[in-house]
């Protein structure tokens, strides 16, 4: 994957906040070196959030988000600051942009609250510096620059790279799993919902972690899986699976050898494996007129057979021999009230980043709502969920012990 192609979700994401007319879309012009955002005298030019992926070497992938002001006004406004805190949930890194001849209001200051609370690094960037005579002492995470004219913008670069380097810790997917020289096996079944001409980014994400590793990688449907195995010299290091064949590919495999699904491992990579594994847990305990919320986090054209709002629904009341209703929701539309749900079932998350996914979960545990995603839970119904998480011992006494 280059980095040129590097998927909205696996970027950091700067966000840019502050009032109107503070020039956060002048600053992200200069900053992307591109004509991003409109620009205008005019308060209130950008009413959305506006997104541009670019390169920050060698800090690498980034999303730069250009935020409406937060001191926008009427009803449109109120909506337009909603989207402005939202992106502030998702953003790994927040720059604050004032108006240097200004200077710092009580906007400013509440956002400033807003990043400590979201516990978002962030760093204070005075604009228009060519414009202000007035000079005060700054702190580490402050800088003066001139959107205008491009004064200190490589500084600006320079600070945020540091900051982000200090700040962002993405755990593996693979890294701690595997030994140089494995042959891992990738199961991708090939049907009617897969998309045409490619694999699903979950599957590009590994088979990209694999070779990263210095291991060898053979892909296969679930249909050559007997032969491919019988093909090979040596037992294959590690076997992942589409949770969607979960239960098949477990009938053919050894047990000497290491099963998980991509689902799974994606719980790790953007979740908290630990919690979806104690969510996992709540299908054993549902009982009739239970609504269970399904979420993706991605927004597609649903197939006849589609896994999220057809085979999973199938697959819960088979398995429970429950009455249970459905709600979905999908791409941003993640309801703010969980109340009337029972338990969450969402998609691995690969189209999110990692802290949208973990802010998902975070909203469910702070309303005590199980949350569980797609591979855990097709795991725990097909009852090979502890297999499946053999390659995580710390995770493996999770499903008896409940805690």
């Amino acid at each position: 994957m280059s980095l040129n192609n590097t998927p909205s979700s696996e970027r950091i994401r700067i966000g840019f906040f502050g009032m109107r007319n503070a020039g956060k879309s002048s600053l992200v012009n200069s900053f992307a070196a591109q004509a991003v955002s409109l620009v205008s005298d005019v308060k209130g030019t950008t009413t959305d959030p506006v997104k541009k992926a670019m390169e920050l070497l060698p800090l690498g992938p980034v999303l730069i988000i250009d935020t409406p002001g937060i001191d926008d006004e009427g009803a449109l406004g109120k909506l337009r600051i909603e989207k402005t805190l939202e992106t502030l949930k998702h953003s790994d890194l927040a720059v604050l942009v004032i108006d240097s001849e200004i200077g710092q209001s009580n906007a400013d200051t509440d956002l400033i609250s807003l990043f400590k609370k979201e516990k978002v690094p962030y760093l204070i960037v005075y604009n228009k510096c060519d414009k202000s005579n007035y000079t005060w002492p700054l702190s580490d995470n402050e800088i003066e620059v001139s959107a205008l004219n491009g004064t200190n913008i490589d500084k600006l670069k320079e600070k945020i790279i540091a900051l982000v380097t200090g700040v962002k810790k993405q755990t593996s997917l693979l890294d701690d799993i595997l030994s140089e020289g494995d042959t891992v096996v990738l199961v991708t079944p090939i049907d009617e919902a897969a998309p045409k001409g490619r694999l699903i980014l979950p599957q590009q994400l590994v088979l990209r972690n694999i070779l990263d590793n210095n291991c060898t990688a053979l892909v296969c449907k679930e249909t050559q899986l007997k032969n491919t195995l019988e093909s090979l010299k040596s037992t294959p290091g590690l076997v992942i699976t589409d949770s969607q064949v979960f239960s098949y590919v477990d009938s053919v495999l050894p047990r000497n050898i290491r099963l998980t699904s991509f689902s799974v491992l994606m719980a790790r990579y953007k979740g908290d494996l630990k919690e979806l594994v104690k969510g996992a847990a709540t299908l054993k305990e549902l009982t009739d007129g239970d609504k269970i919320l399904i979420s993706e986090g991605c927004t597609h054209h649903r197939q006849c057979n589609d896994i999220g709002t057809v085979k999973l629904p199938a697959w819960i009341r088979k398995y429970t021999d429950k009455k249970i209703d459905f709600d979905f929701s999908s791409g941003s539309d993640f309801p703010g009230n969980l109340k009337e749900y029972t338990l969450v079932v969402h998609c691995g998350g690969c189209m999110l980043s990692d802290k949208e996914m973990k802010s998902r979960i975070d909203q469910c545990k702070n309303q005590n709502i199980p949350i569980v995603n797609y591979g855990v839970a097709i795991a725990m119904m097909n009852g090979i969920l502890e297999r499946s998480l053999e390659i995580f011992p710390h995770e493996l006494g999770i499903i008896n012990s409940g805690d």
